[in-house]
């Protein structure tokens, strides 16, 4: 495992995180996850990324108990604040300081921990300004219930903003937490820009597209048996946008890239995150433990520039490369 400091902080995380998005606690059972979190502490893995909305708070659960008995300095945890948990009630979301104060105390009771390393704001919160949320994590900072600060699909104005804020009241904003993969680069025209000026890395989710970057989706075929693409629990909704054949076509032409580099296509998808300088960690998840297994293998791999290009060459213009779909794709309002 290769580790990278976080934004401009003497934090080092391990190359690939652990995710429990669309698992933990919904879509596979506690025995099956708390082997995928056992292959990930073998493998050299120590970041581990959660949030309280995942499958309700029951995803916090799971993890706190995965990592029950790890001694807690070795451990890097992350886990985030907007989305509606509980009965979803008027504060029940939000980056209000009721909300971010009352969350970070649930998350840290089903982590098990007294402190997370990353806590980050899950959404930019229209309905808040931006000055109290802020200053709500600067106390969360301040108590010791997180070392440091993070975001998750702002924008380069929003981002900008918020690390502005965060000097002024004595913490850092470290982290962006951003979609990035090679099928969806719309970080790269501003938003990695600005993170790079600031000191502040991407911890990037979905870096094989849903698995579509796997190659297992063939064009004009139905989806294996048990795949994302035949999950009705939310899966079949994220991958949506990548099941036309057009793109199917193109991922299948990877498979020569993935040779030339001995890797597998999954391990050439997370490795091509990591070839980007403002990448901390690219964040994987798992269903079984051998997943995890095979995409650690992406740590440390290094691509040439040619085989970058030519990645660039296959996938053309199925590429969504538009810095607009950040603020598009964000609520329009505080969630309920």
């Amino acid at each position: 495992m290769e580790f990278r400091h976080l934004g401009r902080s003497g934090l080092k995380i391990s190359e690939i995180t652990y995710g429990n998005w669309l698992t933990h606690g919904s879509q596979v059972e506690n025995d099956a996850a708390i082997a995928c979190v056992r292959a990930a502490l073998d493998a050299g893995i120590t970041t581990f990324d959660t949030a309280d909305v995942y499958a309700n708070t029951a995803a916090e659960t799971v993890l706190g108990q995965a990592l029950k008995g790890e001694r807690r300095e070795s451990l890097e945890i992350m886990t985030k604040v907007y989305f509606p948990t509980g009965p979803k009630g008027p504060n029940d979301s939000g980056l209000s300081r009721k909300h971010v104060a009352e969350s970070i105390e649930g998350s840290l009771r089903r982590l098990g921990t007294d402190h997370v390393d990353v806590y980050q704001a899950h959404r930019y919160d229209t309905a808040t300004p931006l000055e109290e949320t802020m200053q709500a994590f600067a106390d969360v900072v301040r108590s010791g219930k997180a070392l440091y600060v993070g975001v998750s699909e702002w924008t380069a104005e929003q981002i900008r903003a918020g690390h502005a804020l965060a000097r002024q009241l004595g913490f850092q904003l470290v982290s962006n937490q951003p979609q990035y993969s090679a099928l969806w680069r719309v970080i790269e025209g501003e938003v990695v820009p600005a993170s790079r000026e600031l000191g502040v890395s991407q911890v990037v989710w979905s870096p094989i597209a849903q698995g579509v970057l796997t190659g297992k989706y063939r064009p004009g075929a139905e989806p294996p048996a048990g795949s994302r693409a035949t999950d009705d629990k939310g899966g079949r909704q994220m991958i949506s946008r990548w099941m036309r054949d057009e793109v199917l076509e193109r991922v299948q032409k990877l498979r020569g890239v993935a040779a030339e580099l001995d890797l597998s296509m999954s391990q050439l998808a997370v490795a091509w995150v990591l070839q980007n300088d403002n990448v901390a960690t690219a964040i994987i998840g798992a269903s079984r433990p051998e997943q995890v297994t095979e995409n650690v293998k992406a740590a440390g791999v290094v691509i040439p520039p040619e085989l970058m290009a030519r990645v660039d060459e296959v996938l053309g213009d199925v590429v969504e490369r538009d810095p607009g779909m950040t603020a598009r794709n964000a609520p329009a309002g505080r969630p309920s």
